[in-house]
């Protein structure tokens, strides 16, 4: 698999040191992804390459861009509908990230909606990283007890977001932890899934098929704003991204992830769960 360029994350280990509760992007990196969205929707392309092969389900596009003297690549798709026994959205790639705007969980790249060889598709940063998941695993590398609180945080934080958008895609080889171990997200085109499977039970409990996967402990902040949660609230985030019922899905397991962690709390006391 290649390793995406995202220089805008870059960021030193001494800085990593001093991050707030919301691990994974800096306060400056964050102030500037307006900065970062506006370059994917405008920059020339000056080189294109369709990704194939097994890890490529949707056929996507590496596109290289360049504006003012920048260069950076992004990764460009546009699948809808059912592919391989699943239903992907280019949609969702961009309601993914906007949904973890609002939350400020801060994991997911720069995504916006653009448009190549005349069609509307997703364009997403292309990220740099040291490995995936699935090459931690493999090799049995172990993090840093300096960096272990914190990228349990990370883990548990993921667990909310994808129950919170139902997503069924979520695989070792699109966790990518970075130099610094920040774990950034990618790869939400099997999200937003509106099926009882993901309506009346979340994707990553005590009960999951791999073994317990419970939100063990999560940020005051971040659990306020999903009880803030309404459909206007999130037609306001999303915009047309989300059809209404793929947001009533959300409601859904937005209550269902409220008292999971009212259940954790009951157990363990609201110090151990919240921070």
């Amino acid at each position: 698999m290649e390793r995406r360029f995202y220089g805008f994350f870059a960021v030193s280990v001494a800085l990593l040191l001093f991050l707030p509760l919301f691990p994974q992007f800096t306060p400056d990196e964050v102030a500037e992804r307006a900065k970062w969205e506006e370059f994917l929707q405008t920059a020339d392309i000056v080189k294109e390459e369709q990704l194939t092969g097994p890890e490529s389900v949707t056929s996507p596009w590496k596109l290289t861009l360049e504006k003012d003297g920048i260069t950076r690549n992004a990764l460009w798709k546009n699948p809808e509908g059912r592919m391989k026994g699943f239903v992907e959205g280019w949609k969702y790639e961009i309601a993914a990230y906007l949904m973890d705007k609002y939350l400020e969980l801060n994991m997911v790249p720069p995504t916006v909606e653009r448009r190549f060889h005349n069609n509307r598709g997703s364009c997403q940063i292309w990220v740099d990283y040291q490995m995936t998941l699935k090459q931690k695993t493999e090799k049995n590398i172990k993090t840093p007890p300096i960096k272990l609180m914190n990228w349990n945080r990370a883990v548990y934080l993921q667990r909310a977001f994808d129950n919170l958008i139902g997503n069924e895609d979520r695989h070792m080889n699109n966790i990518l932890i970075t130099a610094d171990w920040r774990m950034i997200l990618i790869d939400h085109s099997r999200s937003f899934r509106t099926g009882k499977k993901f309506t009346q039970s979340l994707i990553y409990t005590e009960k999951h098929r791999e073994g317990p996967k419970p939100m063990s402990e999560l940020p005051r902040a971040f659990v306020e704003k999903i009880k803030a949660l309404n459909f206007e609230l999130i037609k306001g985030v999303v915009g047309e991204y989300l059809t209404d019922d793929e947001i009533n899905a959300v409601l859904a397991r937005k209550d269902l992830i409220l008292q999971a962690i009212d259940k954790l709390i009951q157990e363990k006391g609201e110090a151990a769960v919240l921070y």
